[in-house]
């Protein structure tokens, strides 16, 4: 339940503990100008304290629901550069997430954010929604933190120890291991190299550290960085193979921290008339639709994409009915998804990667 003193929270509560006017504070939440940072700081941590957001009639409401709940993402491609997260991953998530706010007859407010005006967006929603499931690398967490106190939140993909909130994540790190381990002891592949995912990902981090537990087993050469980095886009992982190809560092085997790096590597390999899996074996994460239908047919690793968006939504209505209850964690399995691009013959097998 909400404590008493952020039901009672206003804008007026919010300038005298301030020691600022009403239309300060409202300039402060509304990125607006006429402050200094340290007045906008402390008007910021004091709302945060209290609870209270601009424009959110039904938290003065007591226990009254808006029906709503939020999800929060990256904004895919906002920058004019390569998406910082793979489209066809938000989307699948998104849809997880729609089908369990409607099974509880709720709706689904999105907004995608980026820099200061993300921001400004997710402060908003909050004002709207009775809770927030924000995808990793949204938001600052300092803002995640804040908009923490201010209604439920869960964070899918991302654990934030220091602030508390539950969490719903796939077995990055299993599934990397498991993909990797059948390279080397299916196939005897003594060299291989890690194609990354964008910096500060922390799924493409996990994926890494299985990725380099496999080796540490086998007592192969472990590195200390990814061999290169593919942004989780197509794009970025056929640029990230063309330059190891240019350096003369094309390994036995790429393991791709998603599916469609993977499809990227596939395009520049064949460009450059390296056979896969002949010369070279590819390996993805995910296991999107397309993972199926190219060729040579992609082994992989599935995740869950829907069930960790259906997932995040039910732990956050638990967590409205109980805001009181201790943290919440929740790590679903993965697959590996033997195809053909690893060496193996044509006929799909599943296997699940080590818990």
């Amino acid at each position: 339940m909400r404590s008493a003193l952020a039901v009672r929270s206003t804008i007026y509560e919010v300038a005298k503990r301030s020691g600022v006017s009403t239309a300060t504070v409202s300039r402060v939440m509304s990125e607006g100008k006429g402050f200094s940072a340290a007045t906008g700081e402390r008007v910021r941590a004091t709302a945060a304290e209290l609870g209270w957001v601009p424009n959110g009639p039904a938290r003065g409401l007591a226990s009254r629901r808006s029906g709503i709940v939020g999800l929060i993402f990256p904004d895919l491609g906002g920058s004019g550069h390569a998406e910082d997260e793979s489209a066809l991953y938000v989307d699948q998530v998104i849809r997880g997430a729609e089908r369990a706010a409607t099974a509880a007859g709720d709706a689904v407010l999105i907004a995608a954010t980026r820099s200061a005006s993300g921001r400004k967006l997710a402060f908003s929603v909050a004002g709207k929604v009775d809770g927030l499931v924000i995808l990793a690398r949204s938001l600052p967490d300092d803002d995640v933190i804040a908009l923490s106190k201010i209604v439920p939140v869960v964070m899918l993909a991302n654990q934030l120890a220091s602030t508390g909130t539950d969490y719903v994540e796939a077995d990055n790190r299993g599934g990397s291991r498991a993909v990797t381990a059948h390279l080397i002891s299916v196939h005897g592949y003594t060299e291989l190299a890690f194609v990354a995912g964008p910096p500060q990902s922390p799924d493409s981090d996990q994926r890494f550290a299985g990725f380099r537990s496999a080796l540490r087993h086998a007592d192969l050469a472990v590195p200390d960085r990814p061999a290169a980095r593919g942004d989780f886009t197509e794009a970025g992982g056929a640029a990230a193979i063309r330059a190891l190809i240019a350096d003369g560092r094309t390994p036995r085997a790429i393991v791709c921290g998603n599916d469609e790096m993977a499809l990227g590597a596939l395009t520049a390999l064949r460009a450059a008339r390296i056979r896969v899996p002949g010369e070279v074996a590819v390996t993805g994460f995910d296991d999107i639709s397309a993972a199926r239908h190219v060729r040579p047919a992609l082994t992989t690793v599935r995740q869950p994409m829907r069930e960790l968006g259906e997932r995040s939504v039910r732990l956050l209505f638990e967590r409205i009915a109980d805001r009181d209850r201790g943290r919440q964690s929740v790590l679903l399995p993965t697959e590996v998804v033997v195809r053909r691009s690893c060496g193996c013959a044509n006929r799909p097998m599943i296997s699940r990667g080590p818990q």
